[in-house]
């Protein structure tokens, strides 16, 4: 479903468990799509690497936007099922999550690549960055989002701020140790999430034609995002220099 806006919103908006505008359908749906790419990855190795970093990262972003939703009941409509369910299935995969961090909580994490001070000081930035716009669009979503290309109103930018925190969180993870799975897996997160926020902004706007994009925000905005996607190439390029230089078993 959460895919679905992104490449059907004709189709999904209507069933979304509350009104959503054809950017901000698109954009949820574009991280969505990265989230279901991380999830098959998690299928691909059933292992506690990259579980460890799909588990923290899906935990955070859970639990944040199962919290702007309580907060923000009245964007909900209870007498269809969509809400319901939206907050069945959000609760309960933060609970399955945490159930299975709290498990693992005295495992240690994989054999990781061995980062360099520059990448170590670089993936130290990277946190700070996604943690402070992510803290800022949960706790003041009207002053940091209003420089977004399209207007955002506070439950949308609180919901927003999940993603910078899991990303967050998951770079954080890997600062000092980065295992290879897990490595590729934020990686390919962050260059789907970069990418196809972009693109969404450019699909949506070839229709509806309400983006100014010489504005100082739009630009902004777009240089974030291509941060965010170019870190990721990135992080994958390392990994895959990883896989390379191993001997074959």
């Amino acid at each position: 479903m959460g895919a679905g806006l992104f490449f059907a919103p004709a189709l999904v908006k209507p069933r979304w468990p509350w009104p959503v505008t054809p950017f901000s359908a698109r954009f949820l749906g574009g991280f969505y799509t990265a989230e279901m790419a991380v999830m098959a990855a998690l299928l691909f190795w059933n292992r506690w690497s990259p579980g460890r970093l799909v588990l923290v990262m899906a935990f955070i972003f859970t639990v944040i936007v199962s919290a702007a939703s309580f907060i923000n009941l009245g964007y909900f409509n209870f007498e269809r099922k969509a809400a319901w369910l939206w907050f069945l299935v959000y609760l309960v995969s933060a609970a399955v999550s945490g159930l299975f961090l709290w498990r693992g909580r005295a495992r240690p994490a994989a054999k990781g690549v061995a980062l360099t001070p520059a990448w170590r000081g670089y993936m130290a930035m990277e946190t700070a960055i996604l943690g402070l716009y992510g803290v800022g669009m949960l706790l003041f979503p009207r002053l940091v989002s209003s420089s977004w290309p399209w207007p955002v109103d506070p439950f949308h930018a609180q919901v927003y701020s999940a993603i910078f925190l899991a990303g967050a969180g998951g770079v954080y993870l890997l600062w000092k140790n980065a295992p290879r799975e897990e490595l590729l897996v934020l990686g390919l997160a962050q260059f789907l999430v970069g990418l196809l926020a972009i693109l969404g902004l450019i699909v949506t706007d070839a229709t509806v034609h309400r983006i100014d994009w010489t504005a100082i925000g739009t630009l902004c905005w777009l240089a974030l995002f291509g941060w965010i996607g170019f870190s990721g190439v990135f992080k994958l390029y390392a990994a895959f220099r990883y896989f390379s230089s191993q001997p074959a078993s």
